[in-house]
């Protein structure tokens, strides 16, 4: 009986299958070779720990405020009669922004000089009839003595209630010209006021009122909306900084810092120039005003600013990125260095001065170690991996 092995063409199949079947074979054997090779460490970014400077300072935003601001009020009651400033106008101390007309002051003023030179005629004629009433008591006196008999005592008590008299007269007419001239000098300041001044250098901002306007005494109970402009001192600025309890202690009067304004691309120089000396028991910070020179008037109130305050500074120190240590405990940290082999080396360091991209490290690493830096939980104690430097960029 012939099997299906015995045709030719069977044969042949049977031939093609088992040549099939040995390439298969051979590849699979050549992949599993490859796969049974040396394999590839990861990589692993690291930087070097370094010695340099370090400094910690705290970065604050706050907004522009003019040194000072205030309504200009009239002090007496008129119609503006001429106006010497406007929107922006800039303007000095003692520097006239406006006439008021004020026509029943003027009277007054008029009255008043009237009344003074009243006064002082009836001064003058007091004084006349005192000297005469004086001479002629002096005189009688005078003939009493020489001659008693002829001067009897009613005439000579005559003559000097004659003298008393004239002479109280003389401190009537005396006190009335006082009385005139202080009420004739108190109106011409009044008047004097229809003259408004800058009470200081600045920038008129806002203009309430224009030529013809009434303006009210500022001691009015309409006073919120009698005012004649709005002046702002903005040669030098001032910014509130809100500091934190932990930076208080940092915080001097006269200390410089930076204040970068963005919206200039410009850093200012500023100084501390009043702290509360009281901490905020709700914020748990400290009141401080930061003053900004600006003679230029390059800063507007109004814009944002970012103050940077200095605090520690420590120089010559150990410091590794922030981004290289794991933060354990209060002034202890963790960093996986990697040795000469490549494996990591799992260390505990004792952390010093942290910065904004640094930290300094006391102990646990030497200089020149190179230390994991990034995802430190993605690598483990012992591995053996592939360092790729990382030159760091001041201030990343």
């Amino acid at each position: 009986m012939n099997t299906m092995l015995d045709h030719p063409a069977s044969k042949y199949c049977a031939l093609v299958l088992f040549a099939i079947f040995f390439l298969m074979a051979g590849g699979c054997s050549g992949n599993h070779s490859a796969a049974d090779g040396p394999a590839t460490l990861p990589s692993a970014p690291v930087v070097k720990v370094t010695r340099q400077n370090l400094s910690d300072t705290l970065e604050i935003a706050s907004e522009f405020q003019p040194f000072q601001e205030i309504d200009v009020y009239a002090k007496v009651s008129g119609y503006i009669k001429k106006l010497y400033v406007d929107w922006g106008t800039h303007v000095q101390q003692g520097q006239l922004m406006a006439v008021l007309e004020i026509p029943e002051l003027e009277q007054q003023i008029q009255h008043d000089e009237a009344s003074f030179e009243e006064a002082q005629q009836e001064l003058n004629q007091a004084q006349s009839a005192y000297q005469v009433a004086h001479v002629t008591y002096q005189r009688l006196i005078g003939v009493q003595k020489a001659r008693p008999e002829l001067i009897s005592q009613e005439d000579i008590d005559v003559a000097q209630g004659k003298d008393l008299e004239t002479d109280a007269a003389v401190s009537a007419a005396q006190q009335a010209l006082l009385a005139a001239k202080a009420a004739l000098e108190k109106d011409k300041t009044l008047y004097g006021y229809s003259r408004m001044t800058a009470p200081f250098d600045g920038v008129v901002t806002q203009m309430y009122a224009y030529t013809g306007a009434l303006l009210p005494a500022g001691t009015s109970s309409n006073i919120g909306t009698s005012a004649l402009c709005h002046l702002s001192q903005n040669d030098l600025l001032r910014l509130v900084i809100p500091v934190p309890e932990r930076a208080v202690p940092d915080v001097k009067l006269g200390g410089k810092v930076a204040v970068t304004v963005s919206s200039l691309n410009r850093t200012f120089t500023g100084s501390v120039a009043r702290i509360s000396g009281q901490i905020d028991l709700a914020t748990r910070t400290m009141h401080t005003e930061v003053q900004v020179p600006n003679p230029n008037y390059e800063i507007v109130p109004g814009m944002y600013a970012t103050v940077e305050v200095p605090l520690h500074s420590v120089s010559d120190v150990l410091v590794v990125p922030v981004q290289a240590v794991l933060i354990s405990g209060q002034d202890r940290g963790i960093v996986l260095a990697v040795g000469p082999d490549g494996r990591i080396v799992r260390r505990e360091v004792t952390v010093g001065l942290q910065g904004a991209s640094e930290v300094e490290i006391t102990s646990g690493v030497q200089e020149g170690e190179m230390v994991i830096f990034g995802d430190l939980g993605a690598f483990k104690a012992g591995e053996q991996v592939d360092p790729k430097l990382i030159q760091m960029v001041k201030g990343e």
